[in-house]
C-alpha cells in the first residue's frame, strides 16, 4: 500500500490493480465502495473511475458506468466481469456496470496515472441526435407495446444520455402509432437486500415518483397524449435488453405501456 496526498490529508490507496483470476467473464459483482479517480495519459475525458471491493479485494475498472460517481458520496456498483484487459485503467473491467451515488459521504481520492493511458472518449452506444435531426418512422404494423426506463438506485430523475436515448425511441414509436393512451407504471426495489455488510432497499414512494417523472416527459414530448401512472413495489428482475442483463438494473424502472 502507498500514501497520495489529497487536498490537506493523506488517504491510504491500494498501490496496484488487484488480481481476478479467479472471476470468469460474465460474473455478476455487487458492492458499495467510495469511487477512486484516476488520472491518466490521453488528454481530456481520458480519466478512469475505479472502485474497490473491500470483500473481495479486488479494484474494478467501472468507468463503462452510464452513471458517472460522485466522489463525494459511495456509490452502489453493480456489473459483469468483462474479457477486455485491465490496460487502460489498470483494474479489473466491469462492462456492462451501472454506479448509483448514495447519500453516504466519501472522502476524494485520485490516483496519479503511473502509466495508465485511460481511454479516449467517445460518444456512448446510448446517444441521441439532437432534435433537429429527422427521425425515422418506425414501420407498422403497430400494436400494445411497453417500453422500459431505468433509474439509479434510490432516485426518480432522468440519467443522462442512457434515458434521453431510451425515451426519444420510445416516442419517435408512439408518434408514429398514434395510440389512444399512455399508462406509465413506476416500480421501486423495495425488497431488503444484503450488500457488503448492510441491507438496502428503495423506499415505497419512489414507485409512484418513478411514473410521475416520466409521464410528465411524455405530456411534454407528446402534447394532448393521455398520459396515467400506476406504481408498483417489490419490483422483480425482468429480462429487457437495455438492462444489459444486470438484475438490479432491471428492478429499478418505469414501463411505458401503449395501448389503442
Amino acid at each position: 500500500m502507498k500514501r497520495i496526498a489529497i487536498a490537506a490529508g493523506w488517504f491510504v490507496v491500494l498501490a496496484a490493480p488487484l488480481s481476478a483470476q479467479a472471476q470468469q467473464a460474465g460474473e455478476l459483482v455487487r458492492f458499495i465502495a467510495c469511487p477512486v479517480y484516476r488520472d491518466t495519459d490521453s488528454g481530456r475525458k481520458s480519466g478512469c473511475w475505479l472502485a474497490d471491493d473491500r470483500e473481495s479485494g479486488i479494484r474494478y475498472d467501472v468507468s463503462q458506468s452510464p452513471y458517472k460517481p460522485d466522489w463525494n458520496r459511495e456509490v452502489l456498483v453493480e456489473g459483469r466481469v468483462s474479457a477486455d484487459p485491465p490496460t487502460p485503467c489498470g483494474a479489473t473491467v466491469l462492462d456492462p456496470v451501472r454506479t448509483s451515488r448514495l447519500d453516504t459521504p466519501c472522502p476524494r481520492h485520485m490516483l496519479p496515472a503511473e502509466g495508465y493511458a485511460g481511454r479516449r472518449y467517445k460518444l456512448p452506444r446510448r446517444n441521441i441526435d439532437p432534435l433537429s435531426v429527422p427521425r425515422k418512422v418506425p414501420p407498422g404494423p403497430y400494436a400494445e407495446r411497453t417500453f422500459p426506463v431505468y433509474f439509479e438506485f434510490g432516485n426518480d430523475f432522468l440519467v443522462y444520455q442512457y434515458d434521453d436515448w431510451l425515451i426519444d425511441n420510445a416516442v419517435t414509436w408512439i408518434r408514429a402509432a398514434h395510440p389512444r393512451k399512455l399508462v406509465v407504471t413506476g416500480f421501486a426495489a423495495t425488497d431488503p437486500t444484503p450488500v457488503s455488510g448492510r441491507t438496502i432497499a428503495e423506499p415505497a414512494g419512489l414507485a409512484a415518483a418513478r411514473a410521475a417523472s416520466i409521464a410528465e416527459t411524455l405530456r411534454r414530448l407528446l402534447p394532448g397524449m393521455i398520459v396515467e401512472t400506476r406504481a408498483q413495489t417489490g419490483a422483480l428482475p425482468t429480462d429487457e435488453p437495455e438492462a444489459d442483463g444486470l438484475p438490479g438494473q432491471s428492478q429499478r424502472r418505469a414501463e411505458i405501456r401503449v395501448l389503442f
